[in-house]
C-alpha cells in the first residue's frame, strides 16, 4: 500500500483538533460552568441545586457550547445526555468491571472514530441493491469498500459478481474480525484487511465504495481525484461531496438515502 498523496484535507488532523477531544473539553467546561452557577446560587441565599439539577445544567451548557462551535448535531445531544446518564449509572451501583467491559466493547466496535470522524454506520440491502447497479458490466473488475464495517456489502456484492475481486478495509477491530468470519463461514472469496484506508492505492481499483461521514467527504474527494484511473468510478453512500456534481445519482422509491457517483 502506497502512502497518500500530500493534497490538503488528506493528511490527518492535529489530535485537539478532532472533535471527540472538543467535545471532552466542553464537556469540562459545562461543568465548571454549572458548578460556577450553583455556588454563585447558594451566596444569592437560594438552595444549593440537587445532583439532577447540576447534572441537567451542565448537559445544557455543553450541548450550547457544541451548537456555538458548530459541532455535528449528534455531539450536542451526546453532550447533553451523558451527564444524567452518568449519575444515573452512579446510582444503580454497579460494578466496575462493567463499566471495563462497555468500554473495551465501544473502543474495539469504534477504534479510531475520535480522529477519523467516521463513526460506525451499517448500510443495508438497498445500498447493496444499487451499488450493484452501477457496477461495470462485461468485465471483471476491483472494488473497494472503505470502511466496510461487518462486511455486508462486499459479501452481497462478490456473491452477485463472481468473475471480480471485491475488497473490504475497516480499522475497527470487531466488524473487521466480524466480517472475516462472515466470510470464512460463507465460503465466500471476498477478501478483508484491517487498516486505514488513507493508506490505500485507490489506484488500483475500479471502484471505491464508501460509506463515510461529512467530515470525511472532502478528504476522499481529493485522494480519488489523486489517485484513481480515468474510467473508474467513485460511489458514497447518503454523504454528497460539498462542491462537486455527481455524475449519478440513485435515490431510492422509499425517499430513503441517495447514492451518489463520480466518474473519474
Amino acid at each position: 500500500m502506497s502512502e497518500p498523496e500530500n493534497h490538503p484535507g488528506a493528511g490527518r488532523r492535529p489530535l485537539w483538533q478532532a472533535p471527540a477531544i472538543q467535545a471532552l473539553l466542553l464537556f469540562v467546561l459545562g461543568l465548571v460552568g454549572a458548578n460556577v452557577a450553583d455556588v454563585l446560587l447558594q451566596r444569592a441565599g437560594l438552595a444549593p441545586l440537587s445532583p439532577l439539577q447540576t447534572s441537567l445544567l451542565h448537559g445544557v451548557l455543553a450541548a450550547l457550547l457544541a451548537r456555538l462551535r458548530r459541532m455535528a448535531a449528534w455531539w450536542w445531544l451526546i453532550l447533553l445526555v451523558f451527564p444524567v446518564a452518568a449519575l444515573g449509572a452512579g446510582q444503580l451501583h454497579l460494578p466496575s468491571w462493567v463499566f471495563l467491559a462497555v468500554f473495551l466493547f465501544m473502543l474495539v466496535l469504534f477504534w479510531s472514530t475520535f480522529r477519523s470522524q467516521v463513526p460506525f454506520y451499517p448500510s443495508g440491502q438497498t445500498a447493496w441493491d444499487a451499488v450493484a447497479g452501477l457496477l461495470p458490466e462485461g468485465r471483471p473488475i476491483r472494488f473497494m469498500d472503505i470502511g466496510s464495517g461487518l462486511g455486508g456489502a462486499v459479501l452481497d456484492l462478490s456473491r452477485r459478481r463472481p468473475d471480480s475481486e471485491f475488497t473490504g478495509i475497516e480499522i475497527a477491530p470487531l466488524p473487521w474480525l466480524v466480517s472475516r468470519v462472515r466470510a470464512a463461514l460463507a465460503g465466500n472469496r471476498c477478501r478483508f484487511v484491517r487498516g486505514d484506508y488513507l493508506l490505500l492505492d485507490f489506484g488500483n481499483y475500479d471502484v471505491v465504495f464508501a460509506y463515510l461521514s461529512p467530515a470525511a467527504m472532502e478528504a476522499l474527494w481529493h485522494k480519488a481525484r489523486a489517485e484513481m484511473k480515468p474510467g473508474t468510478l467513485l460511489l458514497s453512500y447518503e454523504f454528497h461531496i460539498p462542491g462537486t456534481t455527481p455524475d449519478v445519482v440513485v435515490e431510492p422509491e422509499d425517499g430513503g438515502r441517495v447514492l451518489h457517483g463520480w466518474r473519474m
